[in-house]
Parts: C-alpha cells; sequence; structure tokens
C-alpha cells in the first residue's frame, strides 16, 4: 500500500475548507439525492461525497454504506486530489500497488473498484470528492464517466453556496454587532446630554426674565439664540431616542381601534393651523393593531406634511384600503416635494428632506428612518413617489392581525 501524498498547495485548501464550515454537519437531502444518483448511474452499490480534512476523511453523504468517514492515510480519494482536474478510476484495487495492502481492500467486504472526481472551489483547490465503489471489479464507460463528472460540478455548486451564505452569515452577524453598540452608545450619550441641555435652557429662561431690564438687544438674542440653539440640540436627541427604542413594534399593546379616531387625536396634538386641510378616509377603518406604534408612523408622517410646506393653504389626504393580509394606508400633501436624487436615501438615518422647513428650521433626518424601522418591525413595507415642488404621498402597510390574542 502506499498512502497519499500531501498536496503542494495544503495550507491553502484546508484554509479554505475550513471557511465551509461543513465538517460534521447534518445530513442534506441535496446531497443525499447526489450520492444516490452517482450510485443509479455508475452501477455501483456505494457512492460517497467525501470531505477531506488534514488527518481524516468524512462522508457528508453517503449511500450504500454505514461508514461515516475514514483516515486520510489509507483512502483512496486522497490520491485523487493529488491531480484534481483527473477521474481517477481504479478497476481493481488488490492489482494496484497503491492499494492491494490496502484495509478496506484485505477485509471481509472488500473494495476492490473506485472511480472518484474532486470537488474543487472557486480557485480550484480540491475540497474532497465525489466517488463510487464496488466490492468487484468493474469499469466505467464513457457516459458514465461523464455523469459522474456531472454530479461533481453539482456538488461545487452546493458548496460554494454554502460559502457564500457562510460570508453573508458573518457580515449579518458583524452587522448586527455594531448596530448594538452603536444603538448602546447613542442611546447613552443621548440620555447623559439631556440633563445639561434642560439644565441650560432653564438657566436662558432665568437670565431673560431676572436680566432682561439691564441687557440690550443684542443681550437678549443672544439669550434667544442660546435657548433656541439648546431645544434644537434637545430635539435632536429625542429624535435619537426615539429612533433606537422604536426599532421593534413593542412601544405598545396590540388592541382595537378606529382608525380615524385616531387620526383625529393625532391632529388636535399638532394643533393644526387654520390655514391647512386634513382630508380623513371616508371608511372609518376598525384596525387590530399596534396602537402605539402606528400612531407614531401617522404623527411623524403628518408632522412633515405640514413642516415642509409652502404653500398658503396646505392640503393632506389620507386614505386606507385592507386585504386578507395586511391594512394599507397612503398619505399625500402638497407640499414642498423631495427632489428625485435624495428619494432612494429619504429613509436613510440623518437624510433631510430641505435645508429649512417652513419655521426655518433644520431637520435631524431621524423621523423618517424611525418611521421605516416601525413600519418594517410590523410586517410591512413603506416606498414614496413625490415630484419637487408639487408634494409627496407616502404609501406603507401593516401585517393585520385577525383578532385581538
Amino acid at each position: 500500500m502506499i498512502s497519499p501524498a500531501i498536496p503542494e498547495n495544503e495550507l491553502d485548501r484546508l484554509e479554505s475548507l475550513h471557511q465551509l464550515n461543513i465538517l460534521d454537519s447534518l445530513p442534506e437531502e441535496a446531497y443525499d439525492t447526489i450520492t444516490e444518483l452517482a450510485s443509479y448511474i455508475c452501477d455501483t452499490p456505494i457512492a460517497v461525497i467525501n470531505i477531506i480534512d488534514s488527518e481524516r476523511n468524512w462522508f457528508k453523504s453517503a449511500f450504500g454504506t454505514d461508514l461515516a468517514g475514514s483516515s486520510r492515510d489509507v483512502s483512496f480519494c486522497g490520491h485523487t486530489i493529488l491531480e484534481p482536474t483527473v477521474l481517477l478510476e481504479v478497476p481493481n484495487a488488490s492489482k494496484d500497488a497503491r492499494f492491494k495492502d490496502n484495509p478496506f481492500v484485505t477485509s471481509e467486504t472488500p473494495i476492490n473498484y473506485y472511480a472518484g472526481v474532486s470537488l474543487l472551489d472557486y480557485k480550484g483547490l480540491p475540497m474532497g470528492t465525489l466517488c463510487v465503489y464496488d466490492s468487484n471489479e468493474h469499469q466505467l464507460n464513457e457516459k458514465q464517466k461523464t455523469a459522474l463528472k456531472a454530479l461533481g460540478k453539482q456538488v461545487e455548486i452546493l458548496l460554494e453556496t454554502r460559502r457564500k451564505n457562510n460570508v453573508l452569515e458573518n457580515l449579518k452577524r458583524e452587522l448586527d454587532d455594531n448596530n448594538k453598540i452603536l444603538r448602546e452608545f447613542a442611546s447613552t450619550v443621548s440620555h447623559d446630554l439631556k440633563m445639561p441641555l434642560a439644565n441650560m435652557i432653564l438657566t436662558a429662561d432665568i437670565l431673560k426674565v431676572k436680566y432682561s431690564g439691564s441687557m440690550d438687544e443684542e443681550g437678549l438674542n443672544y439669550i434667544n439664540y442660546l435657548k433656541q440653539s439648546g431645544l434644537t440640540l434637545s430635539d435632536y436627541i429625542n429624535g435619537l431616542l426615539d429612533h433606537y427604542a422604536n426599532n421593534k413594534a413593542d412601544i405598545g399593546k396590540v388592541e382595537e381601534f378606529f382608525l380615524n379616531d385616531m387620526l383625529e387625536d393625532i391632529i388636535d396634538l399638532l394643533q393644526i393651523a387654520e390655514n391647512c386641510e386634513i382630508n380623513l378616509p371616508d371608511n372609518n377603518l376598525k384596525i387590530v393593531g399596534n396602537t402605539a406604534a402606528i400612531g407614531q408612523i401617522f404623527m411623524n408622517l403628518l408632522s412633515n406634511s405640514l413642516k415642509y410646506n409652502n404653500q398658503e393653504r396646505i392640503i393632506i389626504e389620507i386614505d386606507c384600503t385592507e386585504n386578507r393580509d395586511f391594512f394599507n394606508f397612503s398619505i399625500s400633501d402638497n407640499g414642498i416635494g423631495i427632489p428625485e436624487g435624495k428619494q432612494s436615501g429619504i429613509f436613510d438615518l440623518f437624510t433631510t428632506v430641505a435645508e429649512k422647513d417652513r419655521r426655518g428650521k433644520k431637520g435631524h433626518g431621524i423621523g423618517l428612518s424611525t418611521v421605516k424601522n416601525i413600519v418594517e418591525s410590523l410586517g410591512g413595507s413603506i416606498n414614496l413617489t413625490s415630484k419637487e415642488h408639487e408634494g409627496t404621498c407616502f404609501e406603507f402597510s401593516i401585517k393585520r392581525y385577525n383578532k385581538l390574542d
């Protein structure tokens, strides 16, 4: 017997193999189907998808045998990967110097026939083999060899799909970890800033009341500017806290309510001016859902429609429909619209619609990102259509509850 040599690219091969994270994984139907088909096509009782580690062969799939693998130094497949582009066929192992004293060949149920193709990664490095065995002398015809090679290519596709999925899972895990750190950082910093800001705003009010008689107009303007800056930063911090607190739809309980009743309460809170017309849906839809979450979506979208509108008369239309799976809503206005170049990123954190709103304030770009998070956590989606200087329409859906839990 001649034990298989170690390939020159062994270290690179093992690094690529371990990236697959496939060793000792659970059985999978996609692989088992291929070994069964290989056995049938090649007319052999045994077919195996064999993964070759540093010291062992491990069977990802085995048809016709209960073995789970073998030591690499007695393996047939260790010889196959030495010439990874060539199909290795051994018609009678007992007559081959490499295998005649092999324990699998001399056992009570011997292996006398072997044929195998290497399974290559995207760099051409062999991860293992697809092989067939027989206890009798055997030989494949050309069609069978072609079919075995084709089945090997299918295994390669499965392995590379697994590799890509592993990369995506690792990236997602890293992204989730980074987002968690950012959320914790933003929450901590925001909370730590709230009290000093409140003190700054209160101090500005005290200075104005106590010393306004001894200050000129410029001094009073400075105090007003100080207070307004504090209020702006406070709004920004509250927006950040809302954004991270509302990444999940657990900000309120699921209950039954009528949409128009909720909208009227929101309109009262917004203190709508006389020059604003808000048209509610004709159908006062009864909804079973997360009242607080849905209310915050409408609060943010209506607030934007009011702030980013330069018309003498503001007109906002609200509509809703329902089907078996979703409630669908739309809010359209006659405001300033969103430039086409900004529409694709408008739901990104810190992206603003315009430099300043109706009252001359600069937005912080948190509201729409928060809305998107809430909508998606409610099982829905949100999109917009807009034309600059003509208005915007936001359409969103939420997954419906058929009854209260």
